[in-house]
């Protein structure tokens, strides 16, 4: 995006422990992967690192043709590297959401983490705001699967999960101002609505005019951003229905 939020204003009212959990098993697992310089036990061999790096994200992205049974598990696009052996199809639903490209992937979905996160976790509590997380994240790695029924490319990153979180956010504190770099230079206090919604729209519209579409490979997986803030939507919506319904502040939630 072409805006960088620093700040949320909303002074949360108890540490956010799984929001800063979620990122920190996000930073070990890049900094235990393959492609991180950290991960010294690792093959030093630049072919059999390549293979190594490969396998990593066979292995534990999800593969929507393994997913609708369309393969048993897909090919390595290297042929000289080792067949994939061994993996739960289903558990790489999860897995993925860890797992990410490089650096500068992880980077920029940890920032939206760490903005937006601790005021989804402080206005809904912690269990159900690491439940919301798991949940938006499956629904954004189905979601990209139905987009995509035959792709044998992983798909990883926590981009899913965390559109489900600014999701939630636009029903939860959609009032709040958010201190944002936009063009990641000039600085900006912006309403909390107007950035995720834009964020939305934006994903939605490289999504539906083909920017992630079968057969072309962008990189970017947008259906999985646009199911996930959905999911986060509804999942939110569902949060208040409870409120209403046992007269508890979602404040006073954990």
């Amino acid at each position: 995006m072409a805006a960088l939020p620093l700040n949320d204003d909303y002074p949360v009212r108890r540490a956010p422990v799984v929001a800063y959990a979620l990122i920190a098993a996000n930073v070990l697992v890049y900094l235990a992967s393959p492609q991180a310089a950290t991960a010294v036990w690792y093959s030093a061999d630049q072919f059999e690192r390549v293979c190594e790096i490969q396998d990593y994200f066979m292995r534990w992205g999800a593969v929507p043709a393994e997913l609708t049974g369309s393969v048993a598990l897909a090919e390595p696009v290297s042929e000289h590297c080792p067949p994939i052996e061994g993996k739960t199809v289903w558990f790489s639903l999860f897995s993925s959401m860890f797992v990410h490209g490089g650096a500068a992937h992880l980077l920029g979905n940890m920032v939206y983490l760490f903005v937006f996160g601790p005021v989804v976790e402080d206005r809904i509590g912690r269990l159900r705001f690491l439940a919301l997380y798991l949940a938006t994240g499956l629904a954004a790695a189905l979601g990209q699967t139905l987009s995509d029924l035959g792709g044998q490319v992983p798909m990883v990153g926590a981009s899913g999960a965390i559109s489900g979180v600014l999701g939630a956010y636009l029903v939860v504190q959609f009032r709040s101002r958010v201190t944002t770099l936009v063009f990641v230079v000039i600085p900006m206090r912006l309403p909390g609505w107007a950035l995720v919604g834009s964020y939305f729209v934006l994903q939605y519209l490289l999504y539906v005019t083909g920017s992630d579409a079968p057969g072309e490979d962008s990189g970017v997986a947008y259906a999985a951003h646009v199911y996930g803030f959905i999911a986060g939507v509804v999942l939110g919506l569902v949060v208040y229905r409870l409120r209403w319904r046992s007269g508890t502040r979602l404040s006073d939630v954990y």
